[in-house]
C-alpha cells in the first residue's frame, strides 16, 4: 500500500503514558498506544518517537529548584519512558531502540543522525529520550530538531484532543477546529499547537505538522496513509 508519509517523526507526551492514572505507567494505555505504532510500521512507514515526561516530572512544578536542574530531571524522566515505548514495542514484536542526547552508555545509545537514520532504514523504530540534551528547550522543540536531523517528512504531534481549536473545545461548546492552518497564523495567533520556538524551527525549514487524538491509536496509521485526521499545519 502507497503511503503519504515515508518517515515520521511522532511526539508523544508523557501524560498520555500515565492513561487514567494520570501519573506513572499504564501499561494497558502504552500497549494500545504501541499497537498504534506498529500498525503505522507494518505499513512501511520510518518511525522515529520523541516522548515527554510529563507524567513524572514537570519543570514548571518544581517550587523553587534551580530552572537548569528541574529541566535535567525532566530530561531523565523522558529516558524512562523511552524505555518503556521500547520494551512495549519489543513486546509487541516491533524491533526498536533508544537513543539519547546525553551520554549514558548503560542507558541507551548516545544520538547521531547517522546513526538514527541507519536504524530506522534497517527497519527499527527508533525511540528519542533526553530532549535536545540542553535546559529551557521544550520537547516540542525537540521533536522538531530530530525529526529535522531524521529527514523526517512531517512530524506527528499526538494529543489528547483531535486537532487545533480556535479555543479550548473542553471549556467551549462552540470551540471550532481548524482542518488546516499555517505556522504564520499559528504563531500570529498564539494557537496551542506548540512552543514558538518548535514552530518556526519547522516554518523555517517546511516541515509539516499533523496535529491529531492519540486517544484513538488507529489515527497514526490513519494519517501516515494520507487520510484526513485533526489539523494540518503548514506554510
Amino acid at each position: 500500500m502507497a503511503i503519504q508519509y515515508k518517515r515520521i517523526l511522532l511526539k508523544v507526551s508523557g501524560e498520555a503514558l500515565s492513561g487514567p492514572k494520570g501519573t506513572g505507567f499504564d501499561e494497558e494505555t502504552i500497549a494500545s498506544i504501541c499497537a498504534g505504532i506498529k500498525a503505522a510500521h507494518d505499513l512501511g512507514a520510518q518511525i522515529g518517537i520523541v516522548v515527554g515526561g510529563g507524567n513524572f516530572w514537570r519543570g514548571r512544578s518544581s517550587g523553587k529548584m534551580d530552572r537548569m536542574d528541574a529541566d535535567k530531571i525532566g530530561m531523565l524522566a523522558t529516558v524512562m519512558n523511552a524505555l518503556a515505548v521500547k520494551d512495549a514495542l519489543h513486546q509487541q514484536g516491533v524491533d526498536a531502540v533508544v537513543m539519547t542526547s546525553s551520554f549514558m552508555p548503560q542507558v541507551a545509545e548516545c544520538f547521531t543522525s547517522d546513526k538514527a537514520i541507519a536504524a530506522l532504514e534497517s527497519g527499527n523504530i527508533v525511540v528519542f529520550g533526553g530532549g535536545t540534551g540542553n535546559p529551557i528547550f521544550s520537547t516540542d522543540t525537540a521533536s522538531a530538531l530530530r525529526a529535522l536531523e531524521i529527514g523526517a517528512d512531517a512530524m506527528f504531534k499526538a494529543t489528547m484532543v483531535d486537532g487545533v481549536y480556535d479555543k479550548d473545545p473542553h471549556k467551549y461548546a462552540d470551540a471550532v477546529r481548524y482542518d488546516t492552518l499555517t505556522f504564520t497564523r499559528v504563531l500570529d495567533e498564539r494557537l496551542a499547537v506548540m512552543d514558538s520556538t518548535a514552530a518556526t524551527l519547522c516554518r523555517d525549514n517546511g516541515l509539516p505538522i499533523l496535529v491529531f487524538d492519540l486517544g484513538q491509536p488507529a489515527n497514526i496509521a490513519k494519517a501516515v496513509k494520507g487520510e484526513s485526521v485533526g489539523t494540518l499545519v503548514r506554510e
